[in-house]
Order: C-alpha cells, then structure tokens, then sequence
C-alpha cells in the first residue's frame, strides 16, 4: 500500500513534518501489524508502544504524539480510561485519540466520546482506512461514519456533553453566539461531513470551512467536532432520523 502523503504538514521551520503516532494494542501480533502499516506511509511516524492502557498514559504523556491509535480492551488500565487521562474533559493539553476495537456497540462508542476520543473504528476496517483515520484526527476533525453518529447522538447526546439536556425543539432554534453561515456549517458537521463535503455542499473553499469550523468551537466552547455533533443534536439542530 503506497501512501499519498496527504497527512504531511509543513511546519514554519520549513521541512515537512510527519503525523507522530503512538500505537496501544495489548495483543503484540496485532500492535506489530499496525507499526507496520503506519511505517510504510510517508507522513506517518511510529514514535512508540505500548500493551497496557498505564503504559500508554506514560508514553502519551512523555512523547506527546499528533495521534494515539488505542485499543479499547487492554490490561492494567482499559482504554477508555487511558483515553480518559489523555483526553477527557479536565485534561487542560488533550491528546487525540483514535479508538480501534473489536466491538461495534454503542456503548462502547458512546465511552469513548464521553473519554474524549476524536474518533472510532473497528480492527476489521482495512489498512487504507485505518490509514486515513489518523490523517483525519491529525487535522482535528472527528471520525464517524455518518450513519453510527446519527444512531448513536440521537441515543446519547444528553450524555455525552456534560449538563443537563436541552429539551428538543420543534424547529431548530436560533443560535444567536453564531452567525447563519456558522450555523449552516455546524448543521452539516452534525449530518457526518466533512471539511471537503461541506465545502463543495456550500460552494466555498475548504480553509473557508475550517476557519468556520474553528470560530464555532471557539464561541460554543468546544473541544473537537465530536463535540460539536453533540451540541447540535442536543439543541435540537439537527434530529436523527429511524
């Protein structure tokens, strides 16, 4: 598998700087797969390991990588507890965190985004898109399938966020801290898309879109795109539907 190099970033200093990865899988078949799908793409660089979900709080604390890849079922400390000490709500310098687990349940999902993981997808996801999962979480965008995010925020949102729930509007409210096009774009970041999808939805360019992205967490104070997915599920912008 040939990488694109698209996850590359070019820093001030001038030479291009690679993703830094930190994988944490206990099973060390499954961990080695991984540093070797990670090593063969060109913006991306294991810079350490870990089995347990202690070691991999240490490693993450002390290396402080773009990206930790984190298995949900380790010993000593699990990863959602792990995720929690590296990225949970009182963490004043987060680190992202993208859960891979075996299982696909809803409560696991929804432990994970309550932990403070930017993303989630499953062991059996090939390579190329577990590849493209940590390019995605790099940039600080969050990883769901659309469909997972409108089951699970419509079970979950009242949750997942601290503070109570809002009650459900009967037509989506105004959000008088955002302007219309800042609401429109939080509206489509609830539906699953993307930074590239909302650009071409609202035929602006894509650093249009982040820089929309980045005032809306900025003014609703929030974390990452997770959160923001719950927000506007919980202040009734978006429903979910079936």
């Amino acid at each position: 598998m040939t990488g694109t190099g698209e996850g590359i970033r070019t820093t001030g200093a001038g030479p291009e700087t690679p993703i830094r990865v930190l994988v944490c899988e206990d099973q060390a078949l499954v961990r080695a797969g991984y540093v070797t799908i990670f090593s063969a793409q060109p913006d991306l660089e294991v810079v350490g390991e870990a089995a347990d979900g202690r070691a991999a709080v240490e490693a993450a604390q002390r290396l402080r990588p773009d990206v930790v890849v984190m298995d949900v079922r380790m010993p000593l400390l699990d990863g959602i507890g792990a995720t929690r000490l590296l990225a949970g709500p009182d963490v004043p310098d987060p680190v992202k965190v993208l859960v891979v687990t075996t299982f696909n349940l809803d409560a696991y999902v929804y432990e994970a985004l309550r932990a403070g993981a930017s993303g989630f997808l499953l062991k059996d996801s090939p390579p190329r898109d577990l590849v493209h999962g940590v390019r995605t979480v790099a940039t600080g965008e969050s990883l769901l399938a659309p469909a997972v995010t409108r089951r699970l925020v419509g079970r979950f949102a009242d949750r997942i966020l601290p503070g109570d729930a809002a009650p459900e509007p009967a037509a989506p409210p105004p959000l008088p801290d955002l302007a219309p096009r800042e609401t429109e774009v939080l509206k489509l970041i609830a539906e699953g898309l993307s930074n590239a999808e909302i650009a071409d939805r609202m035929f602006i360019s894509r650093e249009t879109v982040k820089t929309y992205v980045s005032r809306i967490l900025t003014k609703l104070d929030l974390r990452d795109r997770v959160q923001a997915v719950v927000y506007a599920h919980r202040v009734g912008l978006v429903t979910v539907r079936g």
